[in-house]
């Protein structure tokens, strides 16, 4: 551990009574929730929930990702996001003329990837949702990403993820640890997945992990790791794999980039890093930064990689990225244990079985 991580984590722990505080209103607003005092909206429509109990790096999108790749070929399928850091405010259905700064990098990044499937953005749920179904009479499903702490819309199935190397029943909630939400609201999901796993990761091992969560009876526990694309050009597409001749430079702002930096460091000659914070807005000036550290490596193998979310706040600038060697590493969740079917299958089933209640017994 490095001084300035000795440093941080040092600072955390003295933040720990607004850590209590914090912890206090989240487990009274659960409270709140749970008897009734609060009321969540459940809508007589099949809702996929996606979220998780800390602050970032989990990979929901691109669970979100894989859960729209499994579904749109045989489901007509949305999803609904908050939309974080867009310029926009309230209720955005994306169209082919968006762009990120009206939507958010994650769901213009499902935008791209599926232009067949409605994508859609709105701070309130509970205000959104009816206003997507109104505009897409033909769903047959809605993807909630990012909406399990957030219970005004109570969805009909959960699936929380929690990072393999940070389990939610180890950490403590913000701003000593990362839990935004208590860690036995992990009862209310009905999939548990175990997200960025060492890809041989044991039996044993899995196990373990599976007592220190403790799943309920009807709860299933799922394990993924990280698996990288090769990367493309960010406007022609083209493909170009990494190689150990390679020195890259990395452009990320994404909330945990140290297994995409293991990733490059285990594959590239070497690597350079300039990074950014989570979700930054790239500016014209960020630009001209890039381009001169890229032209300062001495190497005649060289190029940038970044992330699919990043790139999508690079295509703004149009001609400015177009002759740029700037290249985009696509990534995806592996299911270990070959266990992937029985998640597909589960999903599956949970929308071809929904049961659909008369009007007049709906309930708010």
């Amino acid at each position: 551990m490095n001084l300035n991580a000795i440093f941080l984590k040092s600072f955390r722990v003295l933040l720990l009574p607004f850590a209590l505080l914090y912890g206090l209103v989240v487990i009274i607003r659960n409270k709140l929730f749970d008897k009734g005092y609060i009321r969540s909206a459940s809508f007589n429509f099949p809702l996929i929930c996606v979220g998780n109990l800390a602050v970032g790096g989990t990979g929901k999108s691109p669970m979100v990702e894989y859960i729209i790749g499994l579904l749109h070929k045989d489901f007509k399928v949305a999803t609904l996001s908050r939309g974080y850091k867009r310029k926009t405010k309230g209720y955005v259905l994306a169209n082919e003329r968006t762009t990120a700064n009206e939507i958010g990098d994650e769901p213009m990044q499902f935008h791209v990837k599926f232009p067949d499937v409605a994508v859609a953005v709105g701070e309130e749920r509970l205000d959104a949702v009816p206003q997507l179904l109104h505009d897409q009479p033909e769903l047959q499903a809605i993807v909630l990403d990012d909406a399990f702490q957030h219970r005004a819309v109570k969805a009909g199935l959960n699936i929380v993820l929690t990072e393999y190397s940070n389990l939610f029943s180890y950490d403590v909630f913000l701003p000593t640890g990362d839990l935004r939400d208590a860690r036995s609201s992990y009862k209310r999901a009905d999939i548990i997945v175990v997200t960025k796993c060492p890809p041989g990761l044991s039996i044993e091992k899995k196990r373990n992990t599976i007592r220190e969560i403790v799943p309920l009876p009807h709860q299933k526990v799922f394990f993924t790791c990280i698996e990288y694309g090769t990367p493309y050009h960010i406007t022609t597409k083209q493909q170009r794999p990494i190689t150990n001749q390679d020195e890259i430079l990395l452009v990320c702002g994404i909330a945990n980039p140290q297994p995409l930096k293991e990733f490059i460091f285990n594959n590239a000659e070497t690597y350079y890093q300039q990074d950014y914070s989570d979700h930054h807005i790239f500016t014209i000036d960020d630009l001209k930064e890039i381009k001169r550290k890229y032209e300062r490596i001495d190497a005649d193998s060289k190029f940038i990689l970044t992330t699919e979310k990043d790139s999508m706040r690079f295509f703004k600038f149009n001609t400015e990225i177009a002759d740029l060697p700037l290249y985009v590493l696509p990534i995806r969740h592996k299911f270990l244990f070959d266990e992937g079917r029985q998640f597909d299958q589960m999903l599956i089933s949970y929308i071809r079985n929904f049961k659909f209640l008369p009007h007049e017994q709906e309930k708010g």
